[in-house]
C-alpha cells in the first residue's frame, strides 16, 4: 500500500468520508485558547473549528493522504452554527483535475455533515498535487539521500 495518494491515483467522483467526532466544550476552549476565536454565546462552537477538525479527521480516512504540494484556494460557506454535543463527519469528493508537468491541480468539494445528516458547512478546496515519480527518482515514500 502506498504511503501517499498521488495525482494519478485520484479519479473524478472519488469520495472520502472521515470518521465522526462529537464536539465538546473542551474542543471549543482549546481552539479559543490557540486562536482567540470564541463563540458569542455559551454552548456554541466557533465557526471555523469544525473546518479545522474535518481537515484533521481526513488523516483518519481509508485512503492514504494526498501528496499535496500546495494549498491553492478555499471557498467556504457556513450554513448554520453547531453546538456542543453535535457530532460531525466530513465528506470530500474529487470534482475536477488538470494535469501539469510536475503534478496536477485537484479540485474537491467538501462538506461537514451533522448527526441528522444535514450539511452544516461546505465548500471547495483547490490543491496542487504531486505526480508519482518516474523510476529511479526520489518520492515521498523513498526520500532522496
Amino acid at each position: 500500500m502506498s504511503v501517499v495518494t498521488y495525482f494519478e491515483d485520484i479519479q473524478i467522483g472519488d469520495e472520502e468520508l472521515t470518521p465522526g467526532m462529537t464536539l465538546t466544550q473542551a474542543h471549543a476552549a482549546l481552539y479559543g485558547g490557540v486562536t482567540g476565536d470564541t463563540a458569542d454565546e455559551p454552548g456554541v462552537i466557533p465557526d471555523l473549528l469544525p473546518l479545522c477538525l474535518q481537515t484533521g479527521l481526513g488523516w483518519r480516512g481509508m485512503r492514504p493522504p494526498v501528496a499535496v504540494l500546495a494549498f491553492m484556494s478555499i471557498d467556504w460557506k457556513i450554513h448554520r452554527a453547531l453546538r456542543v454535543g453535535d457530532t460531525i463527519h466530513g465528506r470530500a469528493r474529487a470534482v475536477a483535475k488538470r494535469s501539469m508537468r510536475e503534478g496536477g491541480v485537484l479540485i474537491e468539494d467538501h462538506e461537514i455533515v451533522d448527526q441528522q445528516g444535514e450539511i452544516v458547512q461546505s465548500g471547495r478546496f483547490v490543491f496542487l498535487v504531486a505526480r508519482r515519480a518516474a523510476a529511479g527518482t526520489a518520492t515521498a515514500e523513498t526520500p532522496a539521500r
